[in-house]
């Protein structure tokens, strides 16, 4: 971003840096690089043009003792002196009772609350949460929802309480619902939402506007918003989705227009970044239960009985290993982050004939993104990808069942019973559960909240409990993956009894993907 030449006095911009990087310049006192005061007495402009993905410069605030705040997008960054009117919620009876509603506006959530008492105070973002003052009057806003991605339970409840929330809390009535994803802004038909049209689509699994992978224009999608005086943009989808909206923000701010972009991260498999987890994930792990548990009934009724169940997990085993752990009636879970090998000492193979010969069967939970390694040589489109960017995967679960059945085969001194479950596309199918509801209750009012005062650009979520607003690109730039030398990869070993497959190659390179250590302020590294 680059300063107004109005405002001279405007700190310089500092290029995206590495966190440690940022680090090292904490010992001044506190600066504010390219971040607007909530009250508006800063405004730098900015102009990029387009591109395949956002570019943005980081709003960066530094403070004292090792103080970091990756500030979000505001429209005064590019909007100078725009009026801010009282937030309608102190007139609301619905609030009246609560001792302190609005969020300071100072607030913000650390990263990481575990530290030593010689650590900086690390990487924080804005908390989320009501402001005292709005940039929006409640009968100008026209905002519009749309869904992108893949199914994931709670779609359905982030729509109904976005449009309940805008309508309860802030009185807004003009709200559109886009249809078919990105794509929707011009190719199809918008529909109105209103709390009673949206009452009970809670109960429902899927979206009722409908979604789509790729095909986005972003000028023809911006034409679209401004066109129809849209001024509010709520985007519910997964990484690809977020990139989405970063390059619709990027635009929208380049072309000057008073429109927050607001996104809410979607992802069944919980592998977004920097947030605590995504919604879906716990009806996810919950339904997976059911599937685990028919396997193991199979395989407990049939000699030498093993059951296969493939759950979700491109390229994160998170829904694999918290159903297995969960379940405690699987003896084996294959994720993408562990590697594992089928014949030989210690391989896959043997650990299936001795579970056999112990228990009579077993169950063995696959990730969908597992052990691609070893079935890209019989995969001519290995590199070929969907619309989202996303690779085609062959199926392992059938890959993996017919290795173990032509295994014993060959073996003809044990006669195996394999069942193969598949339940993917039913767990993303169903409605969200009690805990993934009341979740999207609060990432839907904390996205409301965030556009209303000004915000925009930017994703919602929790991080360490407490629900922050988070720059789009912290949530791209890299995806959350199971940490294999970590204590909860090492309580499902014990858990299972199962080995863990790895070479001593292997634990090295998953131990260098690991976060550097923290430097300090004396130009020391904090080793863990």
């Amino acid at each position: 971003m680059e300063s107004s030449p109005n405002h001279s006095a405007a700190p310089k911009v500092r290029a995206k840096s590495s966190t440690s990087d940022r680090l090292l310049d904490l010992r001044s006192s506190l600066s504010v690089v390219n971040a607007p005061l909530e009250n508006g007495d800063s405004k730098p402009r900015s102009s990029r043009k387009m591109g395949s993905e956002s570019k943005l410069s980081p709003k960066i605030v530094v403070g004292e003792a090792g103080y970091v705040l990756e500030d979000v997008p505001h429209l005064m960054d590019y909007i100078p002196d725009l009026p801010t009117y009282p937030n309608p919620l102190q007139d609301n009876p619905a609030y009246s009772v609560v001792k302190q509603y609005f969020v300071n506006k100072d607030d913000t959530v650390a990263q990481k609350i575990v530290v030593q008492k010689s650590s900086p105070r690390g990487t924080h973002f804005r908390r989320a949460g009501p402001r005292q003052r709005v940039y929006f009057e409640s009968d100008e806003v026209r905002a519009c929802i749309v869904t992108c991605g893949g199914l994931c339970p709670g779609l359905n409840t982030v729509i109904r309480e976005i449009v309940c929330g805008l309508c309860h809390m802030y009185g807004i009535t003009k709200i559109l619902g886009i249809e078919g994803g990105y794509r929707g802004f011009y190719a199809r038909n918008t529909i109105t939402l209103t709390p009673k049209n949206v009452n009970d689509i809670h109960k429902r699994g899927g979206t009722i506007l409908g979604t789509s992978r790729g095909g986005q224009d972003t000028s023809k999608i911006v034409d679209s918003i401004e066109d129809r005086g849209i001024n509010q943009v709520y985007i519910i989808g997964g990484d690809g989705t977020q990139k989405g909206a970063s390059v619709i923000f990027e635009e929208i701010q380049r072309r000057g227009l008073k429109v927050a972009v607001v996104g809410i991260p979607k992802t069944i498999d919980n592998d977004i970044a920097v947030i605590d987890k995504s919604f879906g994930f716990d009806t996810a792990v919950e339904e997976a239960q059911r599937a685990i548990n028919a396997a193991h009934v199979e395989a407990q009724s049939f000699e030498n009985g093993i059951g296969v169940v493939k759950l979700m997990g491109r390229y994160s085993g998170f829904i694999a290993m918290y159903a297995t752990l969960a379940s405690r009636d699987v003896d084996c879970c294959l994720i993408p982050e562990s590697p594992f090998y089928l014949e030989g000492e210690g391989g896959l193979f043997e650990y299936i004939e001795k579970r056999l010969k112990e228990n009579g069967h077993m169950v063995i939970v696959v990730a969908e993104g597992a052990g691609q390694e070893l079935i890209a040589e019989s995969m001519r489109s290995i590199d070929h990808k969907d619309a989202s960017g996303n690779k085609l995967l062959l199926d392992v679960g059938l890959w993996l069942s017919q290795k173990i059945k032509d295994h014993f085969a060959k073996l003809q001194k044990m006669t195996i019973n394999l069942k193969y479950i598949d339940p993917t596309y039913m767990i993303r199918a169903i409605p969200s559960n009690a805990s993934d509801n009341v979740y999207c209750t609060l990432l839907a009012h904390s996205a409301i909240h965030g556009a209303m005062a000004g915000y925009t650009g930017f994703t919602v979520g929790p991080v360490n409990g407490r629900h922050a607003y988070i720059p789009l690109y912290r949530i791209t730039e890299a995806q959350n993956k199971v940490v294999i030398t970590d204590r909860m990869w090492a309580r499902l070993l014990s858990s299972t009894n199962q080995p863990s497959f790895l070479s001593t190659k292997d634990i090295e390179d998953s131990k260098k993907e690991i976060e550097p250590p923290t430097q300090l302020l004396n130009g020391e590294n904090l080793k863990s």
